[in-house]
């Protein structure tokens, strides 16, 4: 698992939001990240907004393109703090002293009401936004939520993720549980008829 991604070539405008917190689906922002064809899903800043809506983090402005290479930019900064984690290995200094770079644009949370509860006010800038993302990150790395931090099964997807239940091995059954059961049973048949 300590492959590193290194750039993706393909785009795909479909992200995955299903890891179990803003910073694990930034992670996701690369299709088969440990993979031979890694696939960039954070295309473009009308992506990026709609990642930041999904997690309830639209800023003050809509993003450029500035924002999507920072936003970039600590996505690969968490990758390797979390595969040190999830490999229980020690955690890599340079990745950790960047992420300070992100943690400095934290902006002091404001309550406002929403839906009928107290909740935290925008973040002003896209800046902030990913700011709340690398906080959340280092929170989850460093804290109680480490425990329940996984990684997909599959090889080519290892996607992380938060499972509080213990339960998931895969990242999504109907895709990489599918996939697995697919490739065991024709190495079942491959078995039987070799």
């Amino acid at each position: 698992m300590s492959t590193r991604y290194s750039g993706a070539v393909p785009a795909s405008p479909v992200l995955r939001l299903d890891a179990g917190a803003a910073w694990l689906d930034l992670l996701a922002s690369v299709g088969n990240a440990y993979g031979t064809h890694p696939v960039e899903r954070l295309t473009g800043p009308p992506v990026m907004q709609r990642w930041l809506a999904h997690h309830g983090l639209t800023a003050g402005r809509t993003p450029t393109d500035r924002d999507v290479a920072s936003a970039r930019a600590l996505r690969e900064t968490l990758r390797p703090l979390a595969l040190a984690v999830l490999d229980e290995a020690p955690v890599p200094a340079e990745p950790l002293q960047a992420l300070q770079r992100w943690l400095d644009a934290d902006a002091p949370l404001r309550a406002v009401e929403r839906n009928g509860r107290p909740a935290p006010a925008p973040p002003p800038t896209p800046a902030a936004a990913l700011a709340r993302v690398a906080r959340q990150a280092l929170e989850h790395l460093g804290g109680p939520e480490a425990q329940h931090l996984h990684a997909c099964a599959a090889d080519d997807c290892r996607m992380a993720f938060l499972d509080p239940g213990g339960r998931r091995r895969w990242c999504a059954p109907e895709r990489c549980g599918v996939r697995a059961r697919v490739r065991a049973h024709r190495a079942r048949v491959r078995g039987r008829a070799g």
